[in-house]
């Protein structure tokens, strides 16, 4: 189906594991200040930053279905078996071709912008969609110091409450 809109849709990547609370108040949070018509979690298989993953996709799948279900804006997906990549940028380029007319807002958080300048194609991303970057603890002074900075002026910075909470911490406590 291609919608032919222009429609504002979130696009939330990451490995989700486990999805929490945080990664749903981000959400929120994104939808109502950017006025998003829907925020796709794009659930990735493994992220390539890390080594492995706790969860099985089907188990985060699931997970993520479970804790997104009262806000019917939140959108579970999978793309990386129909794009046959992992790069965000194959995804956005997706996305354009098949949601045609709409635009996309790239959900981040401080912690990723650090090391940005490392993703595929990185500046063909921001020109394909609109960055916004969320606050996370510790790492937002080093963020707004990152290579990306210097060369993209167009960021969107949200100012949140910190959330303390992440996957890595909840991992840490169920191994």
């Amino acid at each position: 189906m291609i919608k032919l809109k222009n429609d504002k849709i979130g696009i939330f990547g990451g490995s989700f594991d486990p999805p929490h609370e945080g990664h749903l108040e981000i959400s929120k949070i994104a939808i109502k200040k950017l006025s998003l018509s829907e925020l796709y979690w794009c659930i990735t298989k493994k992220n390539p930053f890390k080594n492995k993953t706790l969860f099985s996709l089907s188990e985060r799948i699931k997970k993520s279905k479970n804790i997104t279900k009262k806000n019917k804006k939140i959108k579970i997906k999978y793309f990386e078996k129909k794009i046959n990549s992992t790069n965000t940028i194959d995804l956005v380029k997706h996305l354009n071709k098949t949601l045609k007319k709409n635009i996309f807002f790239l959900i981040i958080g401080s912690d990723c912008l650090i090391n940005f300048h490392k993703w595929k194609k990185w500046e063909l991303l921001t020109e394909l969609t609109k960055i916004v970057v969320f606050s996370r603890k510790d790492f937002d002074d080093k963020a707004k110091k990152s290579v990306i900075i210097k060369k993209v002026k167009k960021i969107i910075f949200i100012k949140n409450k910190q959330i303390n909470i992440s996957s890595t911490q909840i991992r840490k406590k169920l191994l």
